[in-house]
């Protein structure tokens, strides 16, 4: 069965007409796939050259030598598997928190009923406009009083609910026929049981969407760690990143060998959850 499949979709392509607005179309989509592709490829290439062709006028992609001892010779460097540890540790359980809030948030705004509710989610919705850097500091001063600085928990807790994830579910689950919630209402579903057995299933597309955006950006991160963060057992990544740049001199082969190597688990991520990716983002907006 999973080769018909393969061969029927493969069929597809006998039904495209090959007209020169489609072969015109295909051309730059391929082009812009190559552009985009670009900041990558010069990134490997520069992880896999010398010192002195990493600093080079020259523009070649392909290096006189390639140094594949680049990337032992930076984790050499810096502890960063430690670094990608606490990493994956935060964006993990910010991913779980992040997707649980703002899909049961986000089943409040679209199916219940109370008074004042268009008001709150506008007042939700209007926190996008608020830069970030302005509630840190009070955001400091909270978890200190907490005690939960040089802490996991400091680095996830403070940026579990994100309002363009809540938009997001509040969009997606309105597209959700009542009748399914209210036939689970008349069997005798507890509010929970409704939304586990009969929401979460029919959101897949949405949670890998807010799975793949929460994940990037917590995995991307630099601002939060570096205000919350002052252990250095406890860097993230970024904070890695940013220490391997040196103080008076840069070692770009070592550092792009290094960045590489921090955007395979994004990649990794992406690619698992991309089959519902642009399905859960068209059906999102679907509904006012």
């Amino acid at each position: 069965m999973t080769s018909k499949k393969k061969w029927s979709s493969f069929n597809k392509f006998k039904y495209i007409k090959w007209d020169i607005k489609t072969t015109f179309i295909f051309v730059i989509l391929c082009f812009a796939a190559i552009l985009f592709l670009l900041p990558f490829i010069w990134m490997l290439s520069t992880a896999l050259k010398t010192p002195a062709e990493a600093v080079s006028r020259d523009i070649k992609v392909i290096p006189d030598q390639i140094m594949w001892g680049n990337f032992s010779e930076a984790l050499s460097t810096i502890p960063f598997m430690g670094y990608v540890a606490n990493s994956l540790i935060v964006a993990f359980f910010a991913v779980l928190l992040t997707v649980f809030i703002n899909c049961l948030a986000g089943y409040a705004f679209a199916k219940y009923k109370f008074k004042g509710k268009n008001i709150l989610f506008f007042i939700v919705l209007s926190t996008l406009m608020i830069p970030v850097h302005i509630i840190m500091v009070p955001n400091f001063f909270i978890l200190k009083e907490l005690g939960w600085l040089n802490s996991y928990i400091g680095l996830i807790v403070p940026r579990a609910g994100e309002a363009f994830g809540l938009f997001l579910a509040r969009q997606y689950i309105k597209s959700i026929p009542d009748e399914l919630i209210e036939a689970s209402r008349i069997d005798g579903a507890s509010e929970f049981t409704i939304f586990r057995k009969v929401i979460v299933p029919n959101i897949i597309p949405l949670i890998s969407v807010l799975v793949i955006f929460t994940f990037m950006w917590r995995w991307n991160d630099l601002i939060w760690p570096l205000v919350v963060i002052s252990d250095k057992s406890m860097y993230t990544v970024q904070l890695g990143l940013a220490i391997a740049q040196g103080e008076h001199y840069i070692d770009w082969n070592i550092l792009m060998s290094l960045t590489f190597l921090s955007i395979i688990p994004i990649l990794i991520v992406f690619i698992f959850f991309q089959r519902y990716f642009v399905q859960g983002i068209t059906h999102s907006g679907m509904k006012d």
